[in-house]
């Protein structure tokens, strides 16, 4: 089951309680990646995951939003120059490893083949480059309400999630949780979300929160095995080849002759003793 644009437009920019949701997921992330610390990078999400990528417009390189094609697409900044882009969930128009961080929020949980989708994001984050992904959790009131759009497909634990970007290669950095207020519109609920937020951070295994975030990065080892050793020669073999300077053999005509003339020379000393 995936997610309708329209829907998904309404919940983040019309609905009281999608706006502080944005806010609270949005300064989780900006915990974690300062803008400032991702300046001249290329930053992407998938999903619907333009509200988390708005603070890193002026700083990265590049902002790209990745929608998949069953969502729909909308035109991402309002009154900006375009940054976003429609596209198959397996197959995103990026180039492999171009991107240096990745946002994961209303993709995975609704993703049609979630191990292929962990894939390509592989494929497209560079060596060291770090991703997170938002979904829903399990244990939390959000997952069993379809009032949210947390409420669709599937949501997830912290362990399930690991187990799965350690399959398809990723190494996990660090894990949370956000959104501990119920989904109510309720201005109780809404204007005390922040004191729930900081309650929640403290206490987080009594509090049950609505979204499970996990940091990812890509970490890519030097590759092994018989066929790719590197061979270092050895002096010895450097130097097999080179030819090593011998003496000349002089010619037997010559040889003999100079023996002759050193087996006369004593007798001729001995002539010239005998007549002194």
């Amino acid at each position: 089951m995936h997610h309708d644009i329209a829907d998904l437009r309404s919940f983040y920019y019309q609905r009281a309680l999608g706006r502080v949701v944005q806010r609270i997921l949005r300064d989780r992330l900006m915990t974690r990646w300062p803008p400032g610390g991702c300046t001249g990078m290329n930053v992407a999400g998938f999903g619907f995951a333009a509200p988390m990528l708005r603070p890193y417009l002026p700083t990265a390189r590049r902002v790209t939003a990745l929608m998949p094609g069953p969502q729909g697409v909308m035109a991402w900044p309002a009154g900006m120059p375009n940054h976003s882009v429609l596209c198959d969930e397996t197959a995103w128009p990026l180039e492999t490893g171009s991107v240096d961080r990745l946002v994961l929020l209303h993709g995975l949980e609704t993703s049609d083949d979630p191990a292929a989708l962990l894939a390509e994001a592989w494929r497209v984050l560079g060596p060291g480059g770090r991703m997170m992904v938002m979904v829903p959790n399990r244990a939390g009131l959000w997952a069993a309400s379809d009032r949210t759009p947390f409420g669709f497909g599937r949501s997830y634990t912290t362990g399930q999630i690991e187990t799965q970007a350690r399959r398809a290669g990723f190494v996990p950095d660090w894990h949370g949780s956000a959104v501990y207020i119920p989904p109510s519109d309720r201005r109780f609920w809404l204007g005390s979300a922040q004191m729930w937020e900081r309650t929640g951070a403290r206490i987080s295994r009594v509090l049950i929160a609505g979204v499970v975030l996990i940091e990812l990065t890509k970490q890519v080892r030097a590759p092994l095995g018989p066929d790719l050793r590197v061979h270092v020669p050895s002096p010895l073999e450097i130097l097999d080849g080179v030819v090593r300077p011998r003496p000349t053999r002089a010619p037997a005509g010559r040889n003999l002759q100079h023996l002759q003339e050193n087996d006369r020379q004593p007798a001729r000393i001995d002539q010239d003793l005998s007549i002194r």
